[in-house]
């Protein structure tokens, strides 16, 4: 009798408990540029976890007087990934570019979340929104731990650019983000990492094809999902495409197929259409990008992917260096790049 009044003491409490959980995320823009609302979305498909996309926006608030405040308590009692973004753009065309998935003018950060967490946001000035995250939740800062070593990464790579270089850092940094990993205790924030690890259309995705044949570490980051994330959908997400690359690796590592099932024939034909809508898409968005530009911005453009200095162009279009300068700064914010490299990965892959 008394183990059963315990029981419904310990059920009403937790239940009582769910029922009040709320969760605040709040943060200060110093930054004037950043005015008007800022948005919280969940991010339900890890390839889109970063940008501007309207079909995961859940609430918006009004930014007052530098401050912004998302408080409720309808979000998952589980961890999930969120994303809170703020952007400048032009009222007339904010709804269009939130539909496109890009917003040249925007600033966003990604954390891991649930129901019942209070999470600060302070900010640094100028281009940054975020530099920390202060959270009652311990993993809700994981993500941005990784993306301060995807800055030493990119440091890694630009200290001697060569092709043998690169092949050496593919190696070393793949074993150095897998670690990483492991270590966080975070399914979550491996699935960050493994989203920017198997990009397709990014400069490690060959490298990834080759380590997935080899290492288990992905049928181990399966089972630690399944285990902390049984139901989420990016559990079944990742599970989905790490079927679909395995065939597509079977299917070409034989020579000859006696039977095929019929679920690797629809894996390959959804991995086919994936890989066409993929590369439409980059071609469409390289075509936007370009039309945004001056015929002096085009004509700058191909001579920097011919791998001329600038003082070579300057010297080609018949300009002043500190001219070319201008419109390279011009050219980069168009295209939402900070770099030559982003440039020529942009446009060459």
């Amino acid at each position: 009798m008394k183990m059963r009044t315990l029981f419904l003491i310990v059920s009403v409490l937790l239940m009582n408990y769910a029922a009040n959980a709320q969760y605040v995320f709040r943060g200060t823009i110093e930054n004037d540029a950043w005015s008007g609302d800022a948005y919280l979305s969940i991010v339900d498909d890890y390839r889109k976890i970063s940008g501007v996309h309207a079909e995961q926006i859940i609430s918006k608030t009004s930014i007052v007087d530098s401050y912004f405040e998302f408080k409720g308590n309808n979000l998952d009692l589980e961890n999930r990934i969120y994303r809170i973004h703020v952007d400048s753009c032009d009222e007339n065309v904010q709804s269009t570019n939130h539909f496109n998935g890009h917003c040249d003018n925007s600033q966003e950060i990604i954390f891991i979340a649930n129901n019942k967490d209070t999470i600060d946001l302070p900010i640094s000035g100028n281009n940054q929104m975020f530099c920390s995250i202060q959270s009652t939740n311990i993993k809700s800062d994981v993500i941005f731990q990784i993306d301060s070593l995807k800055e030493l990464m990119r440091y890694d790579y630009g200290d001697f650019r060569s092709e043998a270089n690169r092949k050496l850092n593919n190696r070393k940094w793949f074993t150095v983000f897998q670690d990483f990993g492991e270590q966080i205790d975070e399914p979550l924030g491996e699935l960050y990492i493994y989203n920017f690890l198997s990009d397709r259309s990014g400069d490690l995705y060959d490298y990834y094809r080759q380590d997935l044949e080899t290492n288990n570490y992905y049928e181990k980051l399966l089972n630690r999902l399944n285990l902390r994330y049984p139901n989420a959908v990016y559990t079944k997400q990742y599970e989905n495409e790490l079927l679909s690359d395995k065939g597509i690796i079977a299917s070409q590592s034989q020579v000859f197929i006696p039977y095929i099932t019929p679920l690797l024939v629809v894996s390959l034909l959804l991995n086919l259409f994936l890989a066409y809508w993929l590369l439409k898409a980059k071609r469409t968005k390289k075509e936007n990008l370009t039309n945004q530009l001056t015929k002096q911005e085009r004509k700058i453009l191909e001579l920097i992917l011919q791998d001329k200095t600038n003082k070579e162009v300057a010297s080609e279009i018949f300009v002043s260096l500190s001219t070319v300068k201008t419109h390279i700064n011009n050219l980069y914010k168009k295209l939402g790049i900070q770099s030559r490299d982003e440039l020529k990965s942009l446009y060459n892959n």
